[in-house]
């Protein structure tokens, strides 16, 4: 039972560790819209530019949420799964 949580375990950390991998990419791109947002903003000093830059910056707030959510996801599968390794030496160590 306890190798059987473990590869569920790992089937899952792996599945998350690529989900990872696409937020810090999709970060990636939209921390440069915001920016880019941000400095066409400044130059031009409209309502529109300002708006868009807003929205560009609630944007890349959004993914940088997600991606600490699933950071955080992978940091407490990764505590389970070393007790999950405890318990399964001390199973074979019975």
């Amino acid at each position: 039972m306890t190798e059987r949580r473990l590869i569920e375990n790992g089937d899952r950390l792996r599945a998350l560790r690529d989900d990872l991998r696409v937020a810090d990419e999709q970060l990636a791109h939209f921390d440069d819209e915001a920016e880019d947002a941000r400095i066409r903003s400044l130059v031009s000093e409209t309502p529109i530019a300002e708006r868009e830059h807003r929205e560009a910056e609630r944007h890349a707030q959004a993914m940088r949420r997600h991606r600490d959510e699933v950071a955080a996801e992978i940091a407490a599968l990764e505590v389970h799964q070393d007790a999950l390794l405890d318990q399964l030496v001390a199973e074979g160590g019975s």
